[in-house]
């Protein structure tokens, strides 16, 4: 059992939050009973860190609940934790897709790849300068779905010129010259979801085929990213 912060594994989980070393070793960490579950279903659970025997098979560390403690970056504590390697990403992207522009909040990007699941969008895109794909509060707010979706990054201006001539019907979120979702209807579509304080980049913009809005009340200015975007997910899904 390990039992002291200063045991050279419990350094190595440390350093791997930070993102300078996660991306160098390919490796993320997970949390809790049901998000270890799900990346060990995934195939990409490489060892476990746990209070109590468990047997997810692959290697398992016993330590001190002290330790956990230390380990955990959760409020209430848990009992397991999750090192898990990189998630393959696919290059095919299938006929619907959020782009995500620069969207800083983890908490809004975990949302969006829950509702994409729920909704059956095939790839959630994010810019390169989004929020890191594999924040522990994104998938935490993914709810497991963070396993189930196919997530790539990419330097979008580069990107959406690949899928327009790829047949993609590339749309952008704004009022102003834009049609209303209900009425988009499109084989191959993909919508660009805005940062949530400045929106879509102007060198997105010039990109973008169309607009498309959600109607709302005019007393209400705007609505969160991820809300906006669960609704368009909804109206594409319900559209086919």
């Amino acid at each position: 059992m390990i039992e002291s912060k200063d045991n050279k594994k419990i350094k190595y989980l440390n350093k791997l939050r930070k993102s300078k070393y996660m991306y160098i070793d390919k490796k993320f960490i997970v949390e809790g009973r049901h998000l270890v579950e799900e990346a060990s279903k995934s195939g990409i659970l490489l060892e476990t860190y746990s209070i109590n025997e468990c047997n997810y098979n692959v290697p398992n560390n016993l330590v001190a609940p002290n330790i956990m403690n230390i380990i955990s970056n959760l409020p209430s504590k848990v009992d397991v934790i999750g090192v898990c390697k990189f998630i393959e990403e696919k290059n095919t992207f299938g006929n619907k897709m959020i782009i995500l522009d620069n969207v800083q909040d983890p908490g809004n990007v975990g949302t969006i790849i829950r509702s994409a699941k729920a909704f059956n969008i095939d790839t959630i895109v994010l810019s390169i300068d989004s929020v890191n794909k594999y924040n522990e509060k994104l998938i935490r707010a993914s709810q497991g779905m963070f396993f189930k979706t196919n997530i790539v990054v990419k330097d979008l201006k580069y990107f959406i010129s690949y899928i327009k001539n790829e047949e993609y019907n590339v749309y952008g979120t704004d009022v102003v010259n834009g049609v209303n979702i209900k009425d988009v209807n499109s084989s191959k579509i993909a919508v660009v979801m805005g940062n949530e304080g400045t929106g879509i980049t102007k060198e997105v913009k010039e990109l973008i085929d169309k607009n498309i809005y959600i109607d709302i009340n005019s007393e209400c200015e705007s609505l969160n990213v991820s809300v906006a975007a669960s609704i368009i997910m909804y109206e594409i899904n319900k559209g086919e």
